[in-house]
């Protein structure tokens, strides 16, 4: 019996020696796989809060990016805005400009048809005692001293009245124009009893010529003015007989009525809006 329960208690010694170490490796193998399962996670930790700031800058920068956009917008909607009335502007001073030229054009062609029908009715005359010509818009009807006058004297002659009655009739059919006569002398000083000095003479001679056209003629008074320059205002040189006889003229000068030229282009400017 003693052997027997010797033999029992070895055996049974035996099983769990074997039981020991079998347990023992299982839990040196299961250690082993807690070992690699703790690094893998502190490698997963890690990615993760490499990934979340990565997450966070990309975060911010969308933010960023949005934000710009948006300014982008803004401005670009501002630009826009600039843009159109910037145009708006151009097209305004565009059709300002055109509505200038079409005035100006228009002025022109009254201009052109007047000097036309000037000639017309002077073009007999010689071209030493009566020039017409156009200086910067405003037309020139130049009458030489020895058609109009007698020497130093102021009273028009009767071939003078025939000449003006025809410069008369153009400008009766244009009411919408005004006319300045310009009486101008050479320099050659001249005292009597009537006439003090050369604007004297200048003066009467505008004034004399201005009354042809008012009593024998009809023009309106309100369209005409009276002036003299006396010698102040020579068109050749006064040291020569022939110099001083073109300074003694006098001149009409057709003057635009510059309230109508604005009146088209104010009317040009109504009709285009």
């Amino acid at each position: 019996m003693l052997l027997t329960a010797t033999a029992v208690l070895l055996l049974s010694s035996c099983v769990s020696q074997k039981k020991y170490a079998a347990l023992e490796a299982e839990q040196r193998e299961t250690q082993d796989r807690l070992n690699t399962a703790t690094v893998k996670l502190n490698s997963c930790i890690d990615d993760k809060a490499s990934l979340q700031q990565q997450i966070k800058q990309l975060s911010n920068q969308n933010t960023a990016l949005l934000n710009n956009v948006g300014d982008l917008a803004t401005l670009s909607k501002k630009e826009a805005e600039n843009l159109e009335r910037s145009l708006e502007s151009i097209k305004e001073k565009d059709m300002k400009i055109q509505r200038m030229q079409d005035a100006i054009t228009k002025k022109d062609s009254v201009t052109l048809a007047l000097v036309t029908s000037l000639k017309g009715v002077l073009g007999n005359m010689s071209d030493e005692d009566i020039q017409i010509n156009v200086e910067k818009g405003v037309v020139y009807v130049s009458i030489s001293d020895k058609l109009l006058f007698e020497s130093g004297k102021y009273n028009v002659t009767e071939r003078a009245k025939e000449v003006l009655g025809k410069v008369a009739m153009v400008v009766k059919n244009r009411p919408d124009i005004e006319f300045m006569v310009e009486g101008h002398t050479d320099d050659q000083p001249i005292r009597n009893a009537v006439l003090q000095d050369n604007w004297d003479l200048s003066v009467k001679r505008a004034t004399s010529v201005v009354r042809v056209l008012q009593e024998d003629h009809g023009v309106e008074p309100q369209r005409m003015t009276a002036a003299g320059r006396s010698y102040y205002v020579p068109v050749a040189t006064n040291e020569t007989a022939e110099g001083r006889s073109k300074n003694r003229r006098t001149r009409i000068v057709i003057l635009p009525k510059l309230d109508q030229f604005y009146n088209l282009i104010d009317e040009g400017m109504k009709s285009a809006k």
